[in-house]
């Protein structure tokens, strides 16, 4: 019978089999901060059992049972009291400095796993929920690897070490506490199937909470605009009732189980109490030895109770595994060493058509065109034309499904890939400044950019209003450029692109809040040199009145031999 069928798991996308392999790979990277509390762990185990074994030999070196220094037995005690505590903040301190260090080495593996795979258009899952995988999830699975496996080592260390030790006292009575372990395992196959499933709705509940509240802050401006604070805010509340609803229902059938397993243990305990008073009123048993029949049924029931609580911490951790396996179902992109191809380059597009997945009409059909070394080129379009996914194909983050697109220098060509955008510099439409200073926004373009460099990028974008601001460029800049208008925040971006400096330059609509003057300034500092090929996304004659070619998509009638015209069919996109 397999794994999944016993403890009765839902069906999901991946086998029991496949979810291990991948949490085995994950252990291997985090195996130092595993083996470290292993070790701490069992450590521990000796150190409990001993001061056990110490306790009992005071109370009957007390009691006039054995021969012995009552002070010296004592201080036997108080040694490995010192060795717990000494070993408790060691295991602190592993958690906390290696433990933080494993979370965050497994979230920058999992940032770049999904910056590194291919772009999908539309997004399936919310930023949001995206997030809270990347927080929630992956600290499920870390503190799973990195301290409940080595926990359950020492755990099931000190229920063998302590059975052994009951067992040597007392045969029957250990035999007796251990039978109940076997309930523990059948009520468990009972128990997992249905936390399996109530966990997942759970973390799905709490991924669209997150997902409400970011959307919200990112929008409040727009939500303030439309007056919809409570609709917002209503939304929120419907969110939470789910998650709360769902919450409730799990915590109810963990009160159940957790409240029938310690009536288990309760009765346990009992019988053991009776057990050891029997035998202790018979004169079978000293007052040292059921002190320590006490401390050691702690010790099996204590072990048994956190083995049952692994049931519940492997449905989270199974739960989160996939969450997270479902974040790099992405393939990913073409790696290797940029391609980089001398400047000035072209673009040409040959026979090129693409069409999305979930549309019959293609948005680009057999479309031919020469970005040609050192030109100048505006794309003009409707909304929707396809303007949008030319950018994406030049960039190669689509791919034609006819025809080509390649770069050229002379008569060498090369395919364009994810491995020819360095040859590329793009200027997207609307506000694309991070939180951060001016500076660190700038070298997002040039890491090491300098201050002179920096100032040079700025001038020629029109930007040098920067240098005016009381702190320059290490003003501060809120998310999304907040701070700074429109129009600054483009004229920064653009800086950003300049400073990159590569052969091809993207421009979608990146002068849109710019006033006439300002807009012709930046063009001519843009041009004044021919060595790159630029090409602008825009609807501004202005633009157009710089540029050395046109290619118009969506419409035709263009009647001047610098024009270039090209139909394709609408589509949103």
């Amino acid at each position: 019978m397999s794994f999944r069928k016993w403890f009765k798991i839902p069906k999901s996308k991946y086998p029991a089999k496949v979810i291990f392999k991948w949490l085995w790979e994950e252990w291997r990277g985090n195996r130092v901060q595993a083996i470290l509390n292993a070790v701490i762990g069992l450590l521990g185990v000796v150190v409990s059992l001993m001061q056990v074994w110490a306790v009992q030999h005071a109370i009957d070196v007390a009691s006039g049972v054995q021969a012995g220094s009552i002070w010296m037995s004592v201080g036997v005690i108080g040694l490995f009291i010192l060795g717990g505590f000494a070993l408790n903040i060691s295991a602190v301190w592993v958690k906390n400095i290696l433990g933080i260090k494993a979370q965050n080495r497994m979230q920058q593996r999992m940032l770049d796993r999904i910056l590194r795979s291919e772009w999908v258009g539309k997004e399936s899952r919310h930023s949001g929920d995206v997030l809270n995988r990347l927080e929630i999830d992956v600290g499920v699975v870390v503190d799973f690897l990195t301290e409940t496996i080595p926990n359950t080592i020492s755990v099931l260390a000190m229920f063998i070490g302590a059975f052994f030790y009951l067992f040597s006292m007392d045969k029957v009575l250990a035999l007796i506490i251990v039978a109940i372990v076997p309930v523990f395992v059948l009520l468990s196959k009972q128990y997992v199937g249905q936390m399996r499933r109530l966990t997942r709705l759970v973390r799905e509940s709490d991924s669209k909470v997150q997902s409400v509240l970011q959307e919200t802050i990112q929008n409040r401006m727009l939500i303030k605009s439309l007056e919809s604070d409570s609709t917002m805010v209503d939304r929120l509340e419907n969110s939470q009732s789910e998650l709360r609803t769902r919450v409730v229902k799990r915590t109810a059938f963990n009160v159940v189980s957790n409240f029938i397993l310690n009536i288990g243990f309760a009765i346990g305990f009992l019988t053991a109490f009776l057990w050891a008073a029997l035998r202790m009123s018979q004169k079978t048993l000293t007052f040292g030895g059921m002190t320590a029949f006490l401390q050691l049924v702690g010790r099996i029931q204590g072990p048994a109770r956190d083995l049952t609580k692994l049931a519940p911490i492997f449905v989270s951790v199974f739960t989160a595994a996939e969450r997270l396996m479902e974040l790099e179902e992405n393939p990913l992109e073409v790696q290797g060493d940029p391609v980089e191809v001398p400047a000035p380059c072209g673009i040409r597009l040959n026979h090129v058509s693409y069409a999305y997945e979930d549309s019959d009409d293609k948005v680009l059909e057999d479309l031919n065109f020469d970005f040609y070394p050192g030109s100048c080129t505006a794309v003009m379009g409707t909304t929707g034309s396809g303007k949008t996914t030319l950018i994406r194909l030049l960039l190669a983050l689509l791919h034609p499904q006819q025809g080509d697109v390649k770069l050229y220098h002379g008569d060498d060509q090369t395919a364009v890939s994810p491995l020819t955008r360095c040859n590329f510099v793009y200027v997207p439409q609307g506000n694309t400044l991070m939180s951060g200073t001016i500076r660190e926004n700038l070298r997002l373009g040039k890491i090491n950019a300098t201050d002179e460099e920096m100032i040079e990028a700025l001038d020629k974008s029109c930007a040098s209003f920067v240098m005016e601001l009381p702190d320059g460029l290490d003003t501060f800049c809120g998310e999304s450029g907040s701070g700074l208008s429109e129009g600054q925040a483009q004229r920064i971006s653009i800086a950003r692109a300049l400073l990159r400096d590569r052969s091809v330059m993207l421009f979608d609509e990146a002068t849109s809040a710019l006033d006439m003057e300002t807009e012709r300034q930046l063009l001519q500092n843009i041009l004044a040199s021919h060595n790159k090929t630029v090409i602008f996304i825009t609807h501004r004659q202005a633009v157009v009145d710089y540029c050395d070619q046109v290619l118009t998509i969506g419409r035709e009638g263009f009647e001047n031999e610098s024009i270039t015209n090209y139909k394709t069919n609408d589509y949103s996109g």
